[in-house]
């Protein structure tokens, strides 16, 4: 393995691509930086297609050497729509611990991650997710533990129920039926992430409103999203196997965190042996542009251990 090489030039950034990854899904992804770079998966949380991943961000991790890659999930952006109806009593049966039948699994979602890897060329690469990203990495890093050169998890947790729960006052949010259209979505969506961002860094309700508007149009699906949850919600704790790992690994998460409570990333440290645990004073369920170079330097550090 070569070292990372940083550079001054502006990285290379690819159109949107399409990889197909097996059971009739395909992936839309996007790359930056030199193909020669360290191979960088970079994996979003629920309902978030690879736009969450902000385009600055993926430019910075380029310029430190990283051939990155961003990618909608199944069921967001212009990936594939799975065909399956989740329903909301579905979700509050979960939710209390009762079992139900998902249309897909953490495992099938980590299984689309490894299959666009083939697709790339790469025998293994550093990932990193962040929420519902976070949990699909680290499932990849336990089932696929040849394929991944360093892991980082942000902002998630280890399936255990007892740790990293939501904020009881956002549950209604998570599950409230939304009205159809561009409008309607962008208005909720500012609302919610107003809720549930990083106190210390508040986005502005423009910059948000701008996401959320590129998010509806390269397609937004509320099924799709339910889908997300209910695979979040049936996924097993993974402590036990987290602790077989021999990765470099990051965690990183916020203090002030509604979506997933601390206590998810501190597990997640704890659990895995050597991993570094990064909290961040005042960070909430997002990614703050002030944190960027943060990010990009814990990131490479990690990277840098492998």
């Amino acid at each position: 393995m070569s070292p990372r090489r940083t550079s001054t030039e502006a990285p290379v950034v690819s159109d949107e691509l399409f990889a197909p990854v097996g059971n009739e899904v395909e992936l839309c992804y996007q790359t930056f930086g030199d193909p020669d770079g360290e191979p960088l998966l970079l994996v979003m949380g629920l309902g978030g297609p690879m736009n969450w991943w902000d385009t600055e961000l993926c430019l910075r991790l380029a310029s430190a050497g990283f051939h990155v890659v961003r990618y909608d999930n199944r069921d967001t952006g212009r990936s594939t729509r799975i065909r399956a109806r989740v329903t909301r009593g579905q979700l509050v049966r979960a939710f209390g611990g009762r079992r139900t039948r998902a249309p897909y699994s953490m495992s099938d979602l980590a299984g689309d991650a490894v299959a666009l890897m083939d697709h790339l060329g790469w025998d293994s690469a550093h990932v990193a997710g962040i929420s519902m990203g976070g949990m699909i990495v680290q499932t990849v890093a336990i089932e696929h533990p040849t394929r991944v050169r360093s892991l980082t998890s942000i902002m998630s947790t280890t399936g255990r129920r007892t740790v990293g729960w939501q904020d009881p006052r956002i549950i209604p949010a998570l599950l409230a039926p939304r009205k159809a259209g561009r409008e309607s979505y962008v208005a909720t969506s500012v609302a919610f992430w107003a809720v549930i961002g990083s106190p210390a860094w508040p986005a502005s309700p423009e910059r948000l409103a701008e996401r959320a508007g590129e998010t509806f149009d390269r397609g937004y699906s509320a099924n799709g999203t339910m889908r997300h949850m209910l695979a979040v919600l049936e996924q097993p704790d993974r402590t036990q196997r987290l602790r077989s790992l021999r990765v470099p690994a990051l965690v990183v998460h916020g203090t002030a965190d509604k979506m997933v409570h601390l206590s998810g990333g501190r597990s997640t440290a704890a659990a895995i042996p050597g991993a570094e645990l990064l909290t961040v004073d005042g960070m909430g369920h997002d990614l703050p542009p002030e944190l960027f170079d943060t990010f990009v330097e814990a990131i490479a550090r990690t990277a840098d251990r492998a």
